[in-house]
């Protein structure tokens, strides 16, 4: 398929077109990997998980765990 002549001006606008695009791609890339911001999305989802009941069981056996080792370490020195 041939295509039509194109103007240098049609050129330049569909080479803005392009690039406004890649632009657009780029911010949208820079802004899903952003660690700032994926780090804050764990954090909320850490902090809601810590609100249900099996969050709060995961503490509280984490926190059982550092206590046993903590004591241990002190009765030993």
């Amino acid at each position: 398929m041939v295509r039509p002549e194109r103007s240098a001006d049609e050129i330049q606008a569909e080479i803005e077109r392009a690039r406004a695009s890649l632009a657009q791609t780029v911010d949208q890339i820079s802004y899903r990997t952003s660690p700032k911001r994926l780090a804050n999305n764990m954090l909320a989802s850490l902090k809601e998980r810590a609100k249900t009941p099996q969050g709060q069981a995961v503490i509280a056996g984490a926190s059982t765990l550092v206590l046993i080792i903590v004591i241990r370490r002190v009765r030993s020195h």
